[in-house]
């Protein structure tokens, strides 16, 4: 281990990752670099568990921690289970309420129910690499049916971003936690979940001070990962972040297509 090693949270989707789903070779070149050091590197994200390992073993990186479903599911590595990981914590809810009160707003959206065991339930096909993985499509009242959730995902493609938020703001959604996208995508999951939440506790467990954490990210989901990490490390912004979440990060580095991430990765 080094002397003094890194505690290193990485998003995936448009930090490590680029939209052709790769990372660059400068990238997995200074991945490479911490983790022969001894920094441990772990990956936060939006995606579930059966979407998050293939890119960790594409990385060729080993994290003894993953954070999946946008903190409703962190993975532990264990090397007697299939992927090489099993689930340490699930967090579940009830997402009922929230499917009536927000088809009731979008009636013509797309939703995606998640559960504990990573299986995916859509009303309609998703176009998105993050929401593979073992599915089936079923009707909007049978999703009902299903209480226990640990990710929600609704799409809107009849509404501009600004239309979208305009209908959010007027559902006044509440006992959740939602975060918004890039287009009218919205992510949902149980009240006090999020990539942040369970990062502490697994700081912890590495043993790593607070002051030599750094996590790096770009997306609305991650404005609680970067106020964590930012209390007394560092929480870096990609150049291409949203303002609010420019604003909890103490650090902004170069967009996607810079090799942000390596430029951060490269003072470590």
């Amino acid at each position: 281990m080094a002397v003094d090693p890194w505690l290193v949270v990485l998003d995936v989707d448009g930090t490590v990752l680029r939209d052709d789903g790769t990372a660059s070779d400068t990238v997995v070149e200074q991945l490479h670099r911490l983790q022969a050091a001894g920094h441990q590197v772990m990956l936060a994200t939006g995606r579930s568990p059966s979407t998050t390992i293939p890119i960790v073993e594409s990385l060729g990186i080993t994290p003894r921690f993953l954070v999946c479903s946008n903190g409703a599911i962190v993975m532990q590595q264990a090397h007697d289970e299939p992927g090489g990981y099993r689930r340490e914590s699930v967090e579940c809810f009830d997402p009922t309420d929230a499917l009536v009160l927000i088809n009731s707003h979008l009636h013509t959206a797309r939703y995606a129910v998640e559960d504990e065991h990573g299986h995916i339930r859509y009303t309609e096909p998703f176009a998105n690499a993050s929401m593979a993985g073992a599915s089936e499509q079923v009707s909007f009242q049978d999703l009902l049916l299903h209480r226990r959730a640990t990710r929600v995902v609704v799409m809107s493609p009849g509404h501009d971003m600004d239309d979208f938020l305009t209908v959010l703001e007027r559902m006044d959604l509440r006992e959740v936690s939602y975060f918004v996208g890039w287009s009218a995508w919205l992510d949902i999951t149980g009240p006090g979940v999020n990539k942040g939440a369970p990062m502490e506790r697994i700081r912890r467990e590495l043993g790593i001070p607070r002051a030599r954490v750094v996590a790096i990210a770009d997306g609305h989901n991650d404005v609680e990962l970067l106020a964590w990490a930012a209390q007394s490390g560092r929480g870096v912004a990609m150049g291409h972040s949203p303002a609010n979440l420019i604003a909890v990060a103490n650090e902004v580095t170069g967009g996607i297509d810079d090799d942000g991430v390596a430029q951060v990765l490269q003072t470590l």
